[in-house]
């Protein structure tokens, strides 16, 4: 079982959020949400085509992956492709422009933070279908929505697998509003075209994450910003159907919180003006999400119930 480095990718995700001025509307219509998701499937698409541009199967196997790795990822290629396709007709269809590709900076170097940062943009997408679900009003958007769900989870666990990482980690996925997202994707997208569309969305400040991962229950996990902090503030762990606030402690200019139970596997962290255990506000969040990764512990189950 292979276990890659992921700290250098994961930080570098969260480096940069790149604030382009969008709207702000009290309700997004389900147009605006295509354009989101078109947002979403350009920047995955170009990532995609990228790596299999630059780096040969022979480098991926060089760097420990298999042959059968890359077949699949060149499906999942297609895939990313297929679905800017689909969102791209869906949007003309209802009598809109489609929002077109912007130019993007992905950190990667090699197969090894390739394929990490492949991991991390899945499972971006994967909370950013899952959050957005309950604010499109057609149902059959919403069944195109979740076949994309389906599918983007799918690469998400064969990334895992590949990393040797637990694929199914938690048992539900992790469902993150438009603006944590698009806080992610910003990171990546350094101009877009100036005609596209404006989007129902903004970028909060960064939150990084200033060690390596991954991290297990119980650690001390410290982050930083670059600004100000209030007097209090909680640090929320965003996992599954789980949000769950500890309390900070100050190391200089580090924030430390403990890495609580209930964060396994792809986890976002936020910094909130109050702590909370329900599905965190976007008028509470002060910044972030940084992404970390939590080994989940032992798998538990009782034969005796089936």
């Amino acid at each position: 079982m292979k276990l890659f480095a992921t700290s250098a990718v994961t930080s570098l995700l969260l480096v940069t959020a790149l604030a382009r001025p969008y709207k702000r509307q009290a309700a997004p219509t389900d147009v605006d949400i295509l354009q989101y998701a078109l947002t979403l499937e350009h920047l995955e698409n170009t990532f995609y085509k990228g790596g299999i541009e630059s780096m040969s199967e022979q480098d991926f196997m060089t760097a420990g992956f298999s042959s059968e790795y890359y077949t699949n990822l060149k499906y999942i290629t297609h895939d990313e492709e297929q679905h800017v396709e689909l969102l791209t007709s869906a949007i003309m269809t209802a009598g809109a422009k489609p929002v077109a590709a912007c130019t993007y900076d992905f950190p990667y170097t090699d197969p090894h933070s390739f394929v990490t940062l492949a991991s991390v943009l899945e499972g971006v997408g994967v909370s950013a279908y899952l959050g957005a679900a309950g604010l499109i009003a057609s149902k059959a958007y919403l069944g195109v929505a979740g076949s994309i769900l389906v599918t983007e989870s799918i690469h998400t666990a064969v990334h895992r697998f590949n990393l040797g990482e637990v694929a199914p980690a938690n048992p539900y996925g992790t469902g993150l509003g438009l603006d944590p997202v698009y806080t992610a994707a910003a990171a990546f997208i350094k101009t877009c075209p100036s005609n596209n569309s404006a989007l129902p969305v903004m970028a909060f400040p960064t939150l990084t994450a200033t060690q390596g991962i991954p991290a297990s229950e119980g650690m001390p996990f410290t982050f930083s910003v670059k600004g100000a902090l209030p007097t209090t503030f909680s640090v929320v762990f965003v996992s599954g159907l789980s949000t769950t606030s500890v309390a900070p402690t100050m190391n200089g200019s580090l924030i430390t919180a403990v890495v609580p139970a209930t964060a396994m596997g792809q986890t976002y962290v936020f910094l909130s003006s109050a702590p909370t255990s329900m599905a965190l506000n976007d008028t509470m969040i002060l910044y972030g999400p940084a992404i970390i990764e939590v080994t989940p512990p032992a798998p538990t189950f009782n034969l005796t119930e089936h």
